[in-house]
């Protein structure tokens, strides 16, 4: 959907009371701010906090993992097949799922020297959260970015990611769907292991 969606992109809700629930120590934009930050020293100088980093798609692929609930992304990626599936088939889309979108980190990073994102705000409401930023195209053009969290075992983590109003994972449950109704889940995982299905699930409407 936009090569941002490599800088940015857990099946349980927490059930304590919100007046029980303590804070989580690092708020939702520094959640992700920070994750970008340490994603664009890697991108430019191969360590994290002065320390050179040997593979850095390696580290890469940490930092998303702390920042983004692939559980919950893949849950509601697949939508109303979720249920269909047996836990087996739960857990190795979440697998198939994740690595897609690594994939698609690695290559939309890659692409995305030039461009710059800046924070605009954030807004709070209990669980959730959302992250306002823009992102400066090479071409001049400003586009929306906003992450979507809720805190999960205490700390912030995105679940969507919405460019230019856009929601991430809507776009990847329609793909998902429209190949389920007309060929099968099995012909869906199948392209998802020969990693037969497009990265670039969506191309972001502004353009590069």
């Amino acid at each position: 959907m936009s090569r941002w969606i490599g800088v940015a992109i857990a099946a349980a809700w927490l059930t304590a009371p919100e007046a029980a629930m303590a804070s989580p120590p690092v708020g939702p934009r520094d959640a992700v701010e920070s994750a970008i930050v340490r994603i664009l020293t890697l991108m430019r100088a191969g360590e994290v906090d002065g320390t050179p980093v040997p593979d850095r798609w390696a580290e890469i692929r940490k930092i998303a993992r702390e920042t983004f609930d692939f559980n919950e992304i893949a849950r509601h990626a697949l939508g109303r097949h979720w249920q269909a599936r047996t836990p087996e088939e739960q857990a190795e889309f979440v697998t198939l799922f994740t690595d897609l979108l690594e994939r698609s980190c690695v290559a939309q990073i890659e692409a995305a020297a030039g461009e710059t994102i800046t924070f605009v705000g954030e807004s709070i409401n209990g669980r959730f959260a959302t992250v306002r930023s823009k992102v400066v195209t090479r071409r001049g053009t400003v586009i929306d970015l906003d992450f979507r969290l809720r805190v999960r075992d205490g700390r912030w983590q995105a679940d969507d990611v919405q460019i230019g109003g856009a929601s991430v994972v809507s776009s990847y449950r329609s793909q998902f769907d429209r190949v389920i109704r007309t060929e099968s889940y099995r012909a869906l995982r199948e392209r998802l292991q020969t990693k037969g299905f497009d990265t670039a699930v969506a191309e972001r409407r502004a353009g590069p």
